[in-house]
């Protein structure tokens, strides 16, 4: 089953920002064993980077900032050898990690 993950926030009259992700049901790697049967887990398939620009890192919990940079290099990773040098530099620049105080 593919699902769309979409938080975003909306202030009336004002701006709005939301961020899309597609996703795909899958079996979890590491299966527990429970009364609720098989567990799942989440695959993305939607690879574009998450503008940084307008987020306020200092906001941010370490497991956000720790999700955040691995999609990120999962990002770069997968696209980068199928784009060209200046989509690949775009790429790595938007990807780069971010860092919490």
């Amino acid at each position: 089953m593919i699902t769309s993950i979409e938080p975003g926030l909306y202030r009336a009259g004002q701006w709005g920002v939301r961020i899309e992700n597609l996703v795909l049901s899958v079996s979890a790697k590491t299966p527990e064993n429970n009364a609720f049967g098989e567990m799942l887990e989440f695959e993305t398939l939607t690879l574009c980077p998450i503008d940084t620009r307008c987020i306020v890192v200092d906001m941010l919990e370490h497991r956000e900032i720790a999700w955040l940079n691995a999609y990120h290099q999962m990002v770069r990773e997968r696209l980068s050898p199928l784009v060209g040098e200046a989509a690949r530099a775009w790429l790595i620049e938007r990807t780069q990690p971010i860092f919490g105080a």
